[in-house]
């Protein structure tokens, strides 16, 4: 349970003065930051507002609402004015949605925040929550245990702030918010930096029961995706070299490089199907790079984690955007040659397509991901599919982070030099690792052994008649010795 929050507070203030300058009446965004359930204590980095939907119109609004009420033995009328909260949140949410992807390890959308007056807070407690709740659903966090998010309330009349811990329940009453400490303080500047380049090579076996059940494309590569996320949390670290031991805290600043030790030849995936009748398999490698902030009084094993569900995270995200754009398009750009073009001959996208189709092999390219400067040297991440360009990365900074485009692009860094593919193989490729330009050529091996039978099937003639001859010229030889000798001893 989270029980104090601390802000950061260069950017808090830089956010007061921006809404108290814009004159709004209310405005509803995102809070970016980390909850530590080690620490019992949350971290605030930046507030970042959603911005107007579709049709332009803002997130949230205020609405007056008027009662009217007779009194007994009078005639006049006694009117009440109260104002509420009018939030979309289906459009929050997902502004949440796209916001989490662009956030690396230890930071994550912890909450909303909400700028309006006292009374239309306290009269719109059911939305706030259900906005929260919402928000929760579109970016969920890691931690299994973690059903609780922030509300902070900005008030402008009378101008203070507040904060709230939000219980994600079933329910949503006034009695999920409870209050918590809130106060400004550095935090940006005390984070550590992990990074990792973690290579892998997945094999998603398809069994003929998964076959039959006419599951996706896209459905095989997420639960794979799922199964290696379980091998990846059990595995030991190396950080700068050295071995992790659990709890141990980091110390020196800088940037630390981190190494996974996954165990050898493990494949739940594979285990899974042992028993059954694989029929082909699809292929998930590359390598991910990944980035994780620590709080400075955290222990490591906090940012293993972080990291460890960033690369999860990031896959996961891949494909979601590939599915996404596969959606709202009849098709995808595709690697793979001729057969690959025949595969998609149906009309739908590698990622829509159903198992009993994927007869020939086929390639899908996932994004790049690539790391954009945000604050007091941390890093937000985007992706760019390969027709994509630099130039769309500053567009969603703009948008949905409310920053500053990158005016320069050699600040971005471009770690992935190539994206993570997906292939599908038969079950002789999977099986047999060797291309066809490398395989033997089994018509020459079957004429060189039909050639080689003749010629085992010819040499017992040839050595019969070679032992003939030699014992013929012997048996010549030794009477022409004789005679020899037979006559030399009859002169003398």
């Amino acid at each position: 349970m989270v029980k104090a929050v601390v802000g950061e507070e260069t950017r808090l203030k830089l956010a007061e003065d921006r809404l108290s300058q814009s004159g709004v009446p209310s405005q509803v965004g995102l809070v970016i930051g980390k909850l530590s359930s080690i620490l019992d204590r949350g971290f605030v980095f930046d507030l970042v507002p959603t911005p107007p939907n579709d049709a332009g119109e803002p997130a949230c609004s205020i609405v007056e609402s008027v009662r009217d009420d007779k009194k007994k033995g009078s005639k006049a009328k006694s009117v009440a004015e109260s104002s509420s909260l009018i939030i979309d949140k289906d459009w929050v949410a997902e502004h949440a949605r796209q916001v989490s992807r662009m956030l690396l390890g230890g930071m994550k959308v912890v909450g909303i925040y909400i700028w309006v007056n006292e009374s239309s807070f306290k009269n719109s407690t059911i939305i706030l929550c259900q906005t929260v709740k919402g928000v929760a659903e579109a970016a969920p966090l890691l931690e299994s245990n973690s059903d609780e998010r922030l509300l902070i309330h900005i008030s402008y009349s009378p101008r203070r702030w507040t904060c709230r811990n939000c219980t994600l329940a079933s329910n949503i009453t006034s009695t999920s918010l409870r209050p918590c400490d809130f106060k400004l303080g550095r935090v940006l500047t005390s984070l550590q930096t992990f990074r990792c380049t973690y290579y892998f090579h997945l094999r998603l076996p398809i069994c003929r029961e998964n076959a039959s059940n006419i599951r996706r494309y896209a459905d095989i590569l997420r639960q794979g995706i799922s199964s290696h996320a379980k091998e990846l949390k059990g595995a030991k670290a190396l950080i700068d070299g050295k071995l992790v031991i659990d709890d141990e805290q980091c110390v020196l600043d800088g940037l630390h490089e981190v190494e996974f030790l996954l165990p050898f030849m493990q494949d739940t995936s594979v285990e899974a199907c042992s028993q059954k009748e694989v029929v082909s398999a699809i292929v998930l490698s590359g390598s991910v790079c990944s980035f994780a902030y620590l709080n400075s009084k955290e222990p490591i094993s906090q940012a293993l984690a972080d990291i460890k569900g960033d690369i999860i995270t990031s896959l996961q995200s891949r494909l979601d955007i590939i599915c996404d754009e596969a959606d709202g398009e009849s098709g995808l750009t595709i690697d793979g040659g001729s057969e690959a073009s025949n595969e998609i001959s149906t009309g739908k996208p590698i990622p829509q397509l159903d198992l009993q189709l994927l007869r020939k092999q086929c390639s899908l390219s996932f994004p790049r991901r690539i790391f954009v400067p945000w604050l007091a040297g941390t890093y937000i991440c985007d992706y760019l599919q390969p027709s994509e360009t630099l130039e769309v990365i500053k567009d969603h900074c703009v948008e949905l982070m409310s920053m500053e485009a990158p005016t320069e692009f050699s600040t971005i860094l471009e770690p992935e030099t190539e994206a993570p593919t997906s292939t599908t193989e038969s079950f002789w490729d999977m099986a047999v690792p060797f291309s066809s330009a490398s395989s033997p050529d089994y018509s020459s091996l079957k004429n060189n052994r039909t050639d080689t039978s003749k010629q085992i099937d010819k040499n017992p003639t040839k050595s019969a008649n070679f032992n003939i001859t030699s014992a013929v010229m012997i048996l010549v030889f030794s009477i022409l010795v004789g005679l020899v000798l037979f006559v030399i001893r009859g002169g003398s």
